[in-house]
């Protein structure tokens, strides 16, 4: 039997067809919340000794599902017909149960085997802390339910974005990657100060650091990978790299194949935009075998370096020649350092133009070109 998305939130592994299950809105029931104190009018009896759920356990966690499983007394547990499940991001686990109407997060459920699978991108979003309670409950022959105290509530964190997940980013972004262009050079902009320092204390080599938290919230390189942002677009009137940047007057210039050549590999990382009508592709350069490249092989869609959407690298007559999207704004990450004697630092002529930085950026979740149903 094939069940509404709505009724979907909750499955039995072992169940040989998919348990119905509900998301709860008020008009639907009133659940009392973990202290045991219950709305007026709630529909729900008193209390009976009805086990109660205890040494709760979360597994197989993704970033928009979830096994729970937990142990009861064997008295009354013939008696449970339904599981209540109150499921809450950490930062709000003290907010009023059903506040609203449209509250998607207090969920109820067949009494089905355990393990159960929550699944469900529009109440879990990937990398985000949730707690989570369970109640034992029998529906009545009129409709009330007898319930159990509630257990104790337990935390845990949402997975990133897995592969198939990000394969379905970079099938959105390649529609509207666009034609391709010549480049030859990949850049960084940065402050005067900035390449002073790297010269002082670092032996004129720039060094890889963590990647911040723009683009999408469930990204897995946000805020773990490590490497240096470069960018290759050109203007498609010059050929060149634009005058203007976000990032500081001073510009690092390195020719393409000193970064991206038969020695390293390509990955796809991010597709987002800010509120705004372009949009951004991440890509990650890694020398073969870094340690950079382990990440990312773990956990990045490898691209073909001399044929993909975004950027390419053939050989032309002998030469290295490259080619990048034009219709997105690509940003790449290198992952290993990066000596400035291997390239120019020069200032730029153009402006320094801030709201065009994507650092710390937050996509926006209601563009339809570049997210996906598993949360944000």
């Amino acid at each position: 039997m094939e069940v509404p998305r709505s009724e979907r939130a909750l499955s039995s592994p072992s169940s040989p067809c998919e348990e119905v299950i509900k998301n709860l809105s008020l008009e639907a029931i009133q659940l009392c919340d973990r202290d045991g104190n219950k709305s007026q009018d709630s529909g729900i009896a008193e209390m009976e000794e009805l086990p109660v759920p205890r040494n709760i356990k979360i597994s197989n966690i993704t970033c928009d599902s979830f096994k729970i499983s937990w142990e009861m007394d064997s008295k009354s547990k013939d008696r449970i017909t339904h599981y209540f499940i109150d499921l809450n991001k950490k930062e709000n686990k003290n907010s009023n149960k059903f506040k609203h109407k449209d509250v998607p997060t207090k969920l109820v459920a067949k009494a089905v085997p355990l393990p159960m699978t929550v699944r469900g991108h529009w109440f879990l979003s990937p990398r985000t802390e949730y707690t989570v309670a369970v109640q034992t409950a029998s529906k009545q022959v009129d409709g009330d339910y007898v319930v159990s105290e509630w257990s104790e509530i337990i935390e845990f964190c949402t997975a990133d974005y897995s592969k198939v997940h990000l394969t379905q980013l970079l099938e959105k972004a390649e529609v509207i990657a666009g034609r391709m262009l010549k480049c030859c050079v990949f850049y960084r902009n940065q402050h005067k100060e900035y390449f002073d320092y790297i010269r002082e204390h670092h032996g004129n080599a720039m060094q890889p650091s963590v990647k911040d938290n723009s683009g999408s919230h469930g990204s897995p390189i946000s805020g773990k990978l490590e490497g240096i942002f470069f960018s290759c677009s050109t203007e498609f009137n010059t050929g060149k790299p634009p005058q203007d940047s976000p990032y500081g007057r001073y510009r690092f210039e390195i020719t393409a194949e000193k970064l991206f050549n038969p020695n390293t590999n390509l990955y796809f990382g991010d597709f987002y935009c800010m509120y705004t009508a372009y949009h951004y592709v991440i890509l990650v350069i890694a020398p073969v075998g870094s340690p950079g490249d382990e990440f990312c092989k773990q956990r990045l869609p490898q691209l073909n370096s001399k044929d993909n959407k975004f950027l390419t690298c053939t050989e032309e007559d002998g030469v290295l020649v490259y080619h990048h999207a034009q219709d997105v704004i690509l940003e790449v990450i290198y992952t290993d350092p990066v000596d400035l004697s291997l390239g120019t630092v020069a200032e730029i002529t153009g402006h320094q133009l801030m709201s065009l930085s994507t650092a710390n950026a937050k996509k926006d979740p209601s563009c339809k070109t570049c997210n996906i149903s598993v949360g944000r």
